[in-house]
């Protein structure tokens, strides 16, 4: 087929950013209360540098919103919302991926399936309309020799100009959490190349420790400009995360883009082990998000939140790198970048 698609860096200039407000706390148990301000606090922070739509359960939750955010002085002329049930609010996954066909938007639906782990996303899996609907663009089934595809965003990463990172224990694991069964790193190249313009795919290993979804790449590698990327190391050799990241950066060190240079290559330390409730959680400086202007970065009240954001300062000289506190935020599994969906300009 012909191929006019191109799936922008979310480094390029943004439209707007994609939220959904938790509308029950069973993602974060115990913690409701809190995640409610600390999505406030999220949305004023893009509010600052770009638009923002904010999936709401219903008009009652709408009304709720937007007091809290008045409460907080958020221009609400910057908010556009969209009233639709979710069972979730991980928009990185369940809502739509927008990509350029030619000059104008396209939204593509990539049959989220609840990360082939949970069996309550009916509700999610109609995001992509609902969204699609609001920007009044095409939504687009992605398919495969026939069959739709499961992919989800946090597991893709692109430089805009033909490169993409994900990971094999996401996409190619024979027996946890399958997504398309059967599938291989050719057949995943196809698709990324039919529908994302991408010539040329880097394959990382595995994923950190504690993730829910087996192997995003938004808590690994992340592009901060087509030819840099920054990756996690874990500093502490007897940390389950120390041989897995050593072994990502060996890759990426290797790797070549779509014209033939190396990266640049990045480290960016890990915050110290989180654990809560018994459960190790998936925190990771790579989950940031990178908006007109700005950087919105997730810190733990860690030692190493300074460095991480000092780093990631230095990829970014025009814009302004934000810390914000995600340590409520991480009980649910994800942060910033899981959080949120990029809409192109």
């Amino acid at each position: 087929m012909s191929n006019t698609r191109r799936f922008p860096a979310e480094f390029e200039k943004q439209a707007a950013l994609l939220l959904c407000f938790p509308h029950n706390g069973n993602d974060w148990p115990g913690k409701y209360e809190a995640i409610q301000w600390a999505f406030i606090e999220y949305i004023k922070k893009v509010s600052l540098y770009q638009a923002v739509i904010v999936v709401v359960a219903n008009s009652k939750l709408q009304d709720k919103v937007s007091s809290m955010l008045q409460m907080a002085h958020v221009n609400l002329s910057k908010i556009s919302f969209i009233q639709y049930k979710t069972n979730r609010s991980w928009m990185r996954d369940s809502g739509p991926i927008v990509v350029k066909n030619g000059e104008k938007s396209e939204a593509l639906n990539f049959n989220f399936n609840g990360w082939a782990k949970y069996s309550n996303y009916q509700l999610d899996k109609h995001v992509p309309k609902q969204v699609s609907d609001l920007l009044n663009i095409p939504l687009t089934q992605v398919m495969y020799k026939g069959k739709p595809v499961v992919l989800e965003g946090g597991a893709l990463e692109v430089n805009g100009k033909g490169t993409l990172i994900t990971s094999e224990e996401c996409l190619l694991h024979p027996n946890i959490q399958v997504r398309n069964s059967g599938f291989t790193k050719s057949d995943y190249e196809a698709i990324f190349h039919d529908y994302f313009g991408v010539s040329n795919v880097i394959w990382v290993g595995d994923g950190i420790a504690g993730d829910d979804t087996h192997g995003h790449i938004d808590d690994l590698c992340r592009f901060v400009n087509e030819d840099t990327i920054v990756t996690v190391v874990e500093d502490n050799p007897n940390d389950e995360n120390y041989k897995p990241l050593q072994a990502n950066l060996a890759i990426l060190q290797q790797a070549k883009l779509e014209n033939g240079n190396k990266p640049n290559i990045v480290c960016l330390p890990m915050p110290k082990r989180i654990d809560f409730d018994g459960v190790r959680l998936p925190a990771s400086y790579a989950n940031f998000i990178i908006l007109n202007g700005c950087v919105l970065v997730p810190t733990f009240n860690d030692i190493h939140d300074t460095k991480a954001l000092q780093i990631l300062a230095n990829c970014f000289p025009d814009r302004d790198v934000i810390g914000i506190s995600a340590i409520d935020l991480i009980w649910g599994f994800g942060t910033l970048h899981c959080l949120s969906q990029q809409i192109p300009a």
